[in-house]
């Protein structure tokens, strides 16, 4: 058995998981996300607890029974609490603002960058005195909200002699001594 697959998933109160044609719903408070799952993975429903069963031990089963559990759960983690992720601008003049859902960055490049995101995620921008301006982004969808934070990271990543660029914050960037007189 796959450890992860075999793990069993608790649903927290005021979050409904409904299974039609393949088709995984789970609803909560934040949201409501669907996964379309593999033939032959079910899904088993009671007490508050939901059960990830595959029909047989070949490797393709095995590999999809841990994916659809991990992918469930963050499902009903994304509906019931949500996600957040942090990007930090370091660099002289790096800035960004936000109106509504469109981000405006200030990157170092002859022109701003403004970046239209999608309604599921929303932002927040920070920007004090002598410190780094901080981007949070939050939602109910993982997989949205990390390829929203990778996209705007993909605009200036963090170099590695100054370390300038766009980074998660808390993220470790491998930093070169560069040339020595």
């Amino acid at each position: 058995m796959s450890r992860i697959g075999k793990a069993i998933i608790t649903i927290p109160a005021g979050v409904t998981i409904t299974e039609n044609e393949g088709v995984v719903t789970v609803k909560g408070p934040k949201g409501e996300l669907s996964q379309e799952l593999t033939e032959g993975i079910t899904l088993e429903q009671k007490d508050g607890e939901l059960n990830v069963n595959r029909p047989s031990d070949s490797k393709q089963h095995r590999a999809l029974h841990g994916l659809y559990r991990a992918l469930i759960n963050n499902m009903i983690v994304g509906v019931s609490a949500g996600f957040e992720k942090k990007l930090e601008l370091v660099g002289v003049g790096y800035r960004a603002s936000h109106s509504g859902q469109k981000l405006e960055l200030a990157l170092g490049f002859s022109h701003g960058i403004i970046l239209e995101l999608p309604g599921e995620v929303k932002i927040d921008t920070l920007t004090e005195k002598g410190k780094n301006p901080i981007i949070t982004l939050t939602s109910y969808d993982k997989q949205l909200l990390g390829m929203v934070a990778a996209k705007i990271r993909s605009f200036r990543k963090p170099e590695p002699y100054k370390g300038k660029g766009v980074r998660f914050v808390g993220e470790n960037v491998r930093r070169k001594a560069g040339k020595s007189a």
